[in-house]
């Protein structure tokens, strides 16, 4: 654990599932509803400083969430990314993006491209409650629970 680290300092957003080993959590980001991370609980800096079986597990993960994302969400694309330049705490974002969202197609941290529709937002919160349920599906279905 580390005191300076965001993510051993809180959740990361809100805790969808809780593992031993890992949490995934629904980031409050409100330009893109149902943006998800795995997050590593102890403080861990690369994937590399896993042990081999750690690094399936947080990958599984990765991959039950990105089809749960993906089934409910109904994104043109699913990005996946690990970067830890600000946060060096091993975590992967799954970010379901679409044409019309902020930054395509470019990267969410990107400069945005135009506004967002507020229609479109709207109808992507409302799949929250069953992304949250998906995602825990996807989880036990992959034998990934406690």
């Amino acid at each position: 654990m580390s005191a300076t680290c965001d993510l051993c300092a809180g959740d990361g957003g809100e805790v969808l599932w809780q593992h031993p080993s890992f949490r995934v959590v629904l980031v409050d980001e409100p330009d893109y509803p149902g943006f998800c991370r795995v997050v590593w609980n102890s403080h861990v800096k690369e994937m590399t400083d896993l042990a081999p079986s750690d690094r399936t597990l947080v990958a599984n993960a990765v991959w039950a969430v990105e089809a749960a994302v993906r089934a409910t969400m109904a994104p043109e694309k699913v990005n996946l990314a690990t970067l830890g330049n600000m946060t060096p705490h091993v975590h992967w974002h799954v970010i379901p993006r679409y044409p019309d969202d902020c930054h395509f197609p470019a990267p969410v941290w990107a400069a945005p491209q135009r506004a967002a529709d507020p229609a479109a937002l709207e109808a992507r919160r409302a799949r929250l409650p069953q992304l949250r349920l998906a995602i825990q599906q996807q989880l036990q279905a992959a034998a990934l629970d406690a």
